[in-house]
């Protein structure tokens, strides 16, 4: 072996040996909290903890409303990310920074935001409430924190999804005498599928884990604006194991979500690289009916 390979091979080697030690130095530094939190919480820690009022009405809380807010996300994020993802030009291209805006900016000004906007005496509040009352401090604040820092997430996953579907798919639906409608439901939603689903999931971590906008718009009401994150925070000054228990259940609960997404997901690309193959579906049938008659 001549030298010029040996020192080739060797800073082969030196490469690989580097990227393998900065890869597992992260990797360690990202699991060892996990693990840390697994191996402190018992399984007898784990039911006594969740057994405490604190914990139940926090998660019956914290389920309810993320699941509101993923609703909520996905059923206007959508049309807002097709439209996106359609247009080209300046002004769409502003309205995407914009909405980015809230994944950049720290929680508690996300909250302070929200109450300066929604609040009694807030941009909105002397027009929209009556005497007395206001969103702020209520469950209905949660799911709109959870939503103003949720959203973004979504959309900007489904805008990416929305882009890679190919301009061809649109113009033979459209050919074979698609409506707007139908392209948008037969074409583009199912071919945008996986990225949809995964930045749901994102958008719905996301929420479960909101902590500063929620405190800062809706306050800390047991039962009321109480959602996990919150509970835990409460629980470090009292109780030590119902703040582990509900921080093992955020844990769980993650994983085994992001493990159903991407099953999902995997399932959802498998099934639109079978439908890429069958356009005839795209179309309203029109044109079979011409050739019938």
């Amino acid at each position: 072996m001549s030298a010029a390979s040996r020192s080739a091979s060797l800073g082969g080697r030196l490469w690989r040996t580097f990227m393998a030690g900065a890869a597992s130095v992260l990797f360690a530094f990202l699991m060892l909290p996990l693990l840390g939190l697994l191996t402190a919480t018992g399984w007898s820690d784990l039911v006594s903890g969740l057994r405490h009022p604190l914990a139940l009405s926090a998660l019956k809380l914290s389920f309810f409303t993320t699941s509101v807010t993923l609703a909520l996300v996905v059923g206007l994020g959508t049309p807002l990310a097709w439209l996106l993802a359609r247009r080209a030009g300046r002004i769409p291209r502003t309205v995407e920074a914009l909405l980015q805006l809230p994944i950049v900016i720290p929680p508690a000004v996300a909250g302070v935001a929200m109450l300066l906007a929604f609040g009694r005496r807030g941009l909105l509040g002397r027009w929209i409430y009556p005497e007395g009352w206001s969103l702020a401090f209520t469950t209905a604040a949660v799911i709109m924190a959870e939503t103003f820092v949720s959203a973004p997430f979504f959309v900007q996953a489904a805008t990416s999804a929305f882009r890679r579907v190919g301009e061809d798919y649109i113009t033979v639906a459209r050919s074979l005498g698609a409506s707007p409608a139908r392209v948008f439901l037969r074409v583009a939603l199912p071919l945008a599928a996986p990225g949809l689903v995964s930045g749901a999931a994102m958008s719905w971590a996301r929420s479960l884990g909101e902590f500063g906008a929620t405190l800062m718009f809706a306050g800390n009401l047991t039962g009321k604006t109480q959602t996990l994150p919150l509970a835990i925070y409460t629980a470090l000054e009292s109780d030590l194991r119902v703040a582990q228990s509900l921080s093992l259940v955020l844990v769980l609960a993650a994983f085994t979500f992001l493990l159903l997404v991407r099953g999902g997901t995997a399932r959802l690309s498998r099934r639109g690289e079978r439908d890429d193959e069958r356009p005839e579906r795209w179309g309203d049938g029109r044109d079979e009916r011409r050739e019938g008659a």
